[in-house]
């Protein structure tokens, strides 16, 4: 007997000792011990008239037998078919589940794909806008470069003028 037979699982609703044991039966007669055995004794009951029964006594025997056990094992067929139809329906409601999961999903994924084409366009926008402002960068170091140049000329003018200025003084000093 497996987990779920034994109504040990959680999710498994719990079963009566009965359906226990016919669980039981239907596992073990469809095993090849169970074909070995049946066929030991079907042959087996013919060995019957050595112990002194007769032949329309075994058959009698052999058919009320072999009619028990039909009526046994379609029972159990049908208790079979019950409990596997029963799982498939379990099984279609996970898969519906599982369908509006991955409907909700696709729909989540539409939403972030939106999301990254506004993103995209967001960063595209912010790269123009950081091009921009880098011209407008070189164009205010362009200025500042002139504007220093002629700065320096200036002092450059000056020290010339204050060398000069100097010299004269010394000159004047001289003599």
């Amino acid at each position: 007997m497996n987990q779920k037979e034994s109504g040990s699982d959680p999710m498994e609703p719990q079963i009566s000792p009965l359906e226990g044991f016919a669980f039981s039966a239907i596992h073990s007669i469809g095993s090849i011990p169970s074909l070995v055995v049946h066929t030991f004794l079907f042959v087996g009951i013919f060995g019957l008239q050595f112990l002194g029964f007769a032949f329309d006594q075994i058959m009698l025997i052999l058919t009320t037998v072999v009619s028990l056990e039909a009526i046994c094992l379609s029972i159990f067929i049908q208790m079979s078919v019950n409990r596997q139809a029963k799982h498939i329906e379990e099984v279609r409601e996970d898969v519906e589940d599982i369908s509006e999961d991955v409907e909700e999903i696709s729909k989540d994924i539409d939403t972030i794909q939106e999301d990254v084409k506004d993103i995209s366009e967001d960063v595209e926008d912010i790269s123009e806008d950081v091009e921009d402002i880098g011209e407008g960068l070189e164009k205010d170091d362009k200025e500042d470069a002139a504007a220093h140049n002629e700065h320096h000329l200036r002092l450059a003018k000056m020290e010339t003028a204050l060398e000069e200025l100097l010299r004269q003084v010394r000159d004047m000093e001289k003599k």
